[in-house]
C-alpha cells in the first residue's frame, strides 16, 4: 500500500516546520511539487530549501503543471469544483506513475493543510472514490493566521468571544457577520475592507508574505490605512507577480457599526 503524507510546512519560514513535520519528510521517497508558473517559483523555492535543510535521505523530486483554474468564472463554486476535480485526475496520474506499492510520498503544503488548501479535500475524494490505492496521514502546520497575529503580537480571539473565518468574495456579498467582533479575512484580492468608515470602529491586522523576507505589516483603523494597504499590496503584486495576504478585523465591542446606528 502506498503511503502519503501531506505535511503543513508553515507560512512561509522554513523555521515554522514543526518536529513532527521534519520526522514525517525523513521518511519520505518522493515528495509531489505542483508549479505555478515562473511568477510563484518562490514557492518551488522554498519547498527546494526546506528539503535542503531536513531530508535526511535520498528521494525524488516529481514537478507537474498546476491545472489553471477559472477566476473570472461567475459561477465560483462549479469552477472550484471543476478545477478540484482536474487536480485530484493530476494527482492520480502522479500517484499511480511515479510512487510503486509500498513507497513513501508526500505533498507539502503551505501553511496548514486543514486551512484554505484543497490537498486534503482533493486526496480525501480521490481514497474514498479507491481511484488509486493509498493510506495518508496529514501533519500539522503554522497557518497564515497565526503567523499574522503572532507578528502583530495580538491574540486572535477576545474573551468570550467568537472568532470568524471568512473570504473576502464573502464579506463582499455578506457584510460583517452579525454578532462577530473578530473577522479573519483570506483571499480578497478586491480589498473589500476599502468599504468601512470610521463610523464602524474596526482596526485592520494586514500582512502579506508572511514568515518570509518579504513580509509586509500594517496595523491600525481601517479607514485610516485602507488607502496604505492598497497601494503597498499593489505595489508588492507587481514587483513580485503574485501575492499571498491575509488580514483580521476587529471591531470595538460594545459599539454599533455605522450602519447600525442609522439604523436606530
Amino acid at each position: 500500500m502506498r503511503e502519503i503524507a501531506i505535511i503543513g510546512i508553515g507560512a512561509g519560514d522554513p523555521d515554522h516546520l514543526t518536529l513532527q513535520a521534519i520526522a514525517a519528510i525523513q521518511r519520505i521517497e518522493v515528495f509531489f511539487l505542483l508549479d505555478k508558473g515562473p511568477a510563484k517559483q518562490d514557492l518551488v523555492r522554498l519547498r527546494t530549501e526546506i528539503l535542503r535543510r531536513h531530508a535526511r535521505q535520498a528521494y525524488r523530486l516529481i514537478e507537474a503543471p498546476d491545472p489553471e483554474r477559472d477566476r473570472a468564472a461567475t459561477a465560483y463554486p462549479a469552477a472550484v469544483e471543476d478545477w478540484r476535480r482536474r487536480r485530484g485526475d493530476l494527482y492520480a496520474r502522479l500517484l499511480s506513475d511515479e510512487l510503486p506499492d509500498g513507497g513513501r510520498g508526500a505533498f507539502l503544503v503551505w501553511g496548514d493543510p486543514a486551512l484554505y488548501d484543497s490537498t486534503l479535500a482533493v486526496l480525501d475524494d480521490l481514497y474514498t472514490r479507491q481511484v488509486v490505492e493509498f493510506e495518508y496521514q496529514v501533519v500539522p502546520g503554522i497557518s497564515a493566521v497565526a503567523a499574522l497575529t503572532a507578528r502583530h503580537r495580538i491574540t486572535l480571539n477576545r474573551i468570550g468571544r467568537p472568532v470568524q473565518i471568512t473570504t473576502g468574495r464573502r464579506l463582499a456579498d455578506e457584510g460583517f457577520p452579525p454578532g462577530v467582533d473578530d473577522l479573519v479575512v483570506m483571499l480578497d484580492a478586491h480589498c473589500t475592507f476599502t468599504r468601512f468608515t470610521a463610523a464602524d470602529r474596526i482596526d485592520i491586522y494586514w500582512g502579506a508574505y508572511l514568515g518570509t523576507p518579504d513580509e509586509l505589516l500594517l496595523a491600525g483603523p481601517v479607514h485610516e490605512i485602507a488607502d496604505q494597504i492598497v497601494t503597498t499590496r499593489a505595489t508588492a503584486r507587481a514587483r513580485k507577480g503574485w501575492i499571498m495576504d491575509t488580514y483580521l478585523l476587529r471591531r470595538t465591542i460594545g459599539q454599533a457599526t455605522g450602519q447600525q446606528a442609522r439604523d436606530d
